[in-house]
């Protein structure tokens, strides 16, 4: 019952959101839900991510028990959990706090897709999930709320980003787009308003990206 496999998804899900500078010190936080089970790896609360290894994830069933682990989970946890148990499709959830689009969440204001790369990969404006402390039971009421029907992103205010994924891969690509759309954003606002793609363009690009790609 080691998971290793998954285990190894979320630290290297952890290793690029710190090499792309979209977490510092102990903020942030990775999952992946095991499937077939009402069981999640999430990393461990407080810990610095230089230090982290694969053994130091906490497995945690839905309800919020930890079943194997010397740490205490994230104290996100509850937040991940319910995003888990609201949809069943997703398999990994990346929280970061970029700068950019923390940037948006500290505005309140949603990211717009402007770019034929969110359309593809995430084919919706991220919007803003209302406020509440981080940990808090609230707060992942509110971005489960936010994140539904089959929303990929959400921005909670004040605070930082979350991405769903049926991969840990689409998790963290989905993650770091955002990242650069928010970027793009700020940078094209100098220059003028940003023109957002209309919805038919969106809706396309975004079938369109699903047979996209080749494997070697």
């Amino acid at each position: 019952m080691d998971y290793m496999n998954e285990r190894q998804e979320v630290m290297h899900a952890v290793r690029e959101i710190c090499l792309a500078h979209l977490v510092s010190g102990t903020w942030g936080n990775v999952s992946a839900r095991i499937a077939g089970q009402s069981l999640m790896l999430i990393t461990p609360s407080g810990m610095d991510y230089s230090t982290m290894e694969p053994e130091d994830l906490v497995l945690v069933d839905f309800k919020g028990k930890v079943v194997a682990g010397k740490f205490k989970p994230s104290i996100e946890t509850p937040m991940h959990r319910k995003i888990y148990q609201r949809r069943p499709e997703a398999m990994a959830i990346v929280h970061e706090h970029g700068l950019y689009t923390t940037t948006f969440a500290v505005s309140r204001k949603n990211i717009p897709v402007v770019t034929e790369e969110s359309a593809e990969v995430i084919g919706h404006e991220i919007g803003v999930a209302a406020y509440a402390i981080c940990g808090s039971e609230l707060l992942a009421d509110n971005a489960v709320k936010a994140l539904v029907p089959d929303k990929k992103a959400v921005l909670l205010a004040n605070h930082g980003i979350i991405a769903l994924g049926q991969s840990m891969d689409e998790a963290l690509k989905i993650a770091q787009v955002a990242e650069r759309t928010a970027m793009i954003t700020i940078y094209a606002r100098i220059m003028g308003p940003p023109h957002a793609l209309q919805d038919k363009d969106i809706a396309y690009l975004n079938s369109l990206y699903k047979n996209y790609g080749q494997k070697k």
